[in-house]
């Protein structure tokens, strides 16, 4: 199935061990599981509770010292692909974050603790694991080793200065496979493959980012068209079931990335909640094609397509 799942942030915040929970998943169902930068188990976790690669995200942060460990400690632990981010160096403007105080562990105000009493299981799963901070970061990144000096360190470190040439640095200092993720325009994927991209994500960081920008699937068509072939073009935002990962192959990924859908599935039932979610994905897929009259997923194509839905 040409499904990985995504980099989310806090992940660990939906589900006690939640990173773990769902790496254990994608592993068993054969997928990709990808674990973010952000995240609250730490890359050495995954390691330690999985046998097959997983894939690492990366965030440029100013202290390059700190970038550099992150990079050494992915091949440590034998992470197969880096996923660089390159759409959140300038963080949104996030309203609901901003009214709701997200934060990592949960702020202790009123309105949560009355939120966090309606869910007891929760609840005990986050009393029973130490894991409840950004575990690639404290007690890693230099003068950080509690959950205020956490705060202020990530609130200045995200870089706007990132440019391309430190994308040939860090594939340097990364020597595997590099897949680019936050492209929404054709000259930036043509610039990915310029700065050694073995692959493209087209995404608009679930639309979190920027009010107005363009769907994933809408820039989609014109980001295959540039790469023409050099490197696999894949996609996420807004995949929901197997029809939207059909539509997606139809119009030239080669593979798309679940984030939301199985964040839900994490959330509701923990690894089978995860392992329930690629399963209603892989029947929705298998079901869809058979409607189409495709029974091989490398040969889907824009064919199945009502001429005129999108373009």
């Amino acid at each position: 199935m040409p499904v990985a799942l995504a980099p989310t942030g806090l992940t660990g915040m939906q589900h006690a061990d939640g990173e773990i929970h769902a790496a254990r998943a994608a592993e068993k169902f054969g997928v990709p599981f990808t674990l973010s930068t952000m995240s609250i188990c730490s890359i050495e976790d995954i390691a330690a509770h999985t046998r097959t690669p997983f894939w690492f995200q990366l965030y440029v942060m100013r202290d390059r010292r700190f970038i550099r460990q992150l990079i050494e400690r992915a091949k440590a632990a034998g992470c197969s692909a880096l996923v660089l981010t390159l759409d959140l160096q300038v963080p949104g403007q996030r309203h609901k974050d901003i009214r709701n105080g997200l934060s990592a562990p949960p702020r202790l105000t009123l309105p949560n603790l009355l939120d966090m009493m309606t869910k007891p299981r929760w609840c005990r799963g986050m009393l029973g694991t130490s894991r409840r901070n950004l575990g690639n970061i404290l007690g890693h990144a230099s003068g950080v080793n509690d959950t205020i000096s956490l705060a202020h360190w990530a609130a200045r470190q995200f870089d706007p200065t990132l440019c391309w040439d430190d994308i040939e640095w860090i594939k340097q200092q990364w020597g595997g496979k590099l897949i680019i993720k936050g492209i929404l325009d054709a000259e930036d994927a043509r610039l990915a493959v310029q700065h050694g991209a073995d692959a493209v994500i087209v995404s608009n960081h679930g639309g979190r980012q920027l009010d107005g920008a363009p769907s994933s699937i809408a820039a989609l068509p014109a980001i295959v068209e540039a790469v023409g072939g050099q490197v696999e073009v894949h996609m996420d935002g807004g995949i929901r079931s197997g029809q939207d990962v059909i539509k997606a192959l139809a119009l030239g990924a080669k593979g798309v990335y679940l984030g939301r859908a199985f964040l839900y599935g994490l959330g509701a039932m923990g690894e089978s909640g995860v392992s329930k979610c690629l399963e209603i994905i892989r029947k929705e897929l298998d079901l869809t094609m058979a409607f189409c009259g495709v029974t091989d997923v490398q040969k889907v194509d824009s064919g199945i397509l009502l001429p005129g839905t999108f373009g």
